[in-house]
């Protein structure tokens, strides 16, 4: 089955009658918002930088070597 113009049409008239206007035109600005800080999450990042450390991930080990004498 083929989706044609008239179909199209039909889904966005369902759509823009079950949340509304104010919804769609509150959901595209969030979805824009969310892109545009994706984007600059991206641009932000130094290329040359070293990676990241999660600190609370890492775990510091001390462990010496004693030697015992035996009786």
């Amino acid at each position: 089955m083929q989706v044609g113009p008239v179909q199209i049409l039909l889904v966005l008239v369902l759509v823009v009658l079950l949340f509304g206007r104010g919804k769609l035109s509150g959901l595209m600005t969030d979805l824009a918002q969310g892109i545009k800080g994706f984007r600059k999450g991206l641009q932000d990042e130094d290329p040359n930088a070293p990676p990241k450390v999660d600190e609370a991930k890492t775990i510091e080990v001390n462990v010496t070597n004693k030697e015992t004498t035996g009786s």
